[in-house]
């Protein structure tokens, strides 16, 4: 695996802790800034609906440029918005900062998820994606935890220096080892092939030949074609509902363990930190196993989440049966997503760029609706379990389009072979 691969993890490791540090942070802002705590977690919503929205307007901003220069762009301006973030009195300037920050975050995204495929050959993809996702769950189990203890004892401003701090080492090294020269043109392909024309995987000892890259593809030509794609918009909805369950039943996780199973606070972190770790074996899992079988890992991952967040609600009572589901439901959750990812990437061919801007925007669509419709259940009296609830029916709802989806391909495949029959 190329070592640019892991400088992107490290780097989408900074953004993924930035994104969801906020929930140990929110009273100490709401307390510094004077505001109150539901404007404090706008905060988190404006990242996610920047996330939505930049991610396929920064992929069209930077369709044309040296992926390493987008790169070195969207890098530079989160770190600058982190710490304007740091040095601001004002709350709107705070607001501001983290919608700009999630553009930036969005089209870091986009790039590298497709910067990350064409580094390497077809057969290690999923590797490749994994690695990048990979960052997220770290930023879950690492980084999250100890933006709180920066919070605690120096103030929540503490963890935002901490978030630029870490992505200047990432920053350097974009330089150092991402190739400046791929990338142009936006919807080109990765080129990688028996041929030889991108030996990924075969050292430095024989130098590639020369890639002729492919001219640019009209905006309007790569919308089009990503639009079209057999199966690519289903998945992209699949995507959404898989990480709106995620997050939903995440979001809402401290108080089902401490009103509804009965663990003291201290409980909450190792909880979270479980989680964590599930979601990095499952981000593994999924860069070694799914390339072999992607369409049975996605399906027997999603039928597994959905029994394992009813099996959640049904259990959340007890200690010790919510403590060993919450690691296997990461696992499920981030195996199942990175999986999805890596199709999308697929499916797109020529559109990786804008595909990436797109599985990012469903990515984040899911975290920011899943966690809005836990709360509706919430305010509508269903207890703490309804969270986890919706979780599972949100499960149900992404196994029907996938199985919708596996239907209509059985059926064009049909259609194709009798046509030839014919």
């Amino acid at each position: 695996m190329p070592f640019a691969v892991y400088v992107l993890g490290l780097a989408v490791f900074a953004q993924g802790t930035s994104e969801f540090m906020l929930s140990g942070l929110v009273s100490a802002i709401a307390a510094d800034l004077d505001v109150s705590l539901s404007a404090a977690g706008l905060l988190t919503s404006a990242f996610a609906v920047g996330m939505v929205l930049g991610a396929p307007l920064m992929a069209l901003f930077s369709r044309t440029w040296p992926r390493r220069r987008a790169l070195l762009l969207f890098l530079a301006v989160f770190i600058a918005v982190h710490i304007v973030g740091a040095l601001t009195p004002g709350y709107g300037v705070l607001l501001a900062a983290r919608f700009v920050g999630a553009l930036a975050n969005a089209g870091f995204w986009a790039v590298a998820l497709a910067a990350a495929v064409s580094m390497v050959p077809d057969g290690l993809r999923g590797r490749a994606t994994a690695v990048v996702v990979g960052g997220v769950t770290i930023a879950c189990v690492v980084g999250v935890p100890a933006g709180a203890v920066l919070g605690e004892r120096w103030g929540w401003r503490a963890a935002f220096w901490a978030v630029a701090v870490v992505s200047l080492p990432a920053l350097w090294a974009i330089t150092r080892s991402v190739p400046g020269d791929r990338g142009r043109g936006g919807g080109t392909a990765p080129v990688a092939d028996a041929r030889g024309t991108a030996s990924a995987g075969q050292g430095h000892e024989t130098a590639p030949a020369p890639a002729r890259t492919p001219a640019p593809i009209p905006v309007r030509d790569e919308l089009r074609l990503l639009l079209t794609a057999p199966h690519l918009l289903p998945t992209l909805l699949t995507m959404a509902l898989v990480q709106g369950a995620t997050f939903c039943a995440f979001s809402y996780l401290e108080p089902l363990l401490t009103r509804t199973t009965g663990l003291t606070i201290t409980w909450v972190p190792v909880a979270l930190a479980l989680f964590g770790a599930g979601a990095f074996l499952g981000v593994g899992a999924a860069g070694r196993y799914a390339e072999r079988r992607p369409t049975a890992f996605i399906a027997y991952g999603m039928a597994a989440l959905a029994l394992g967040w009813s099996a959640l609600a049904l259990t959340a009572g007890r200690p010790l049966a919510a403590l060993a589901l919450i690691p296997l439901l990461g696992m499920l959750a981030f195996g199942t997503g990175t999986a999805l990812i890596t199709r999308v990437l697929g499916l797109a061919g020529r559109s990786s760029t804008l595909a990436g801007a797109f599985g990012t925007s469903a990515f984040n669509l899911g975290a920011a609706v899943g966690p809005w419709a836990g709360g509706l259940a919430l305010e509508a009296g269903g207890g703490y379990r309804s969270p986890v609830w919706v979780s599972a029916a949100l499960m149900a709802l992404a196994l029907l389009t996938e199985g919708a989806r596996r239907l209509r391909r059985v059926r064009s495949r049909e259609r194709a072979s009798g046509s030839t029959a014919g």
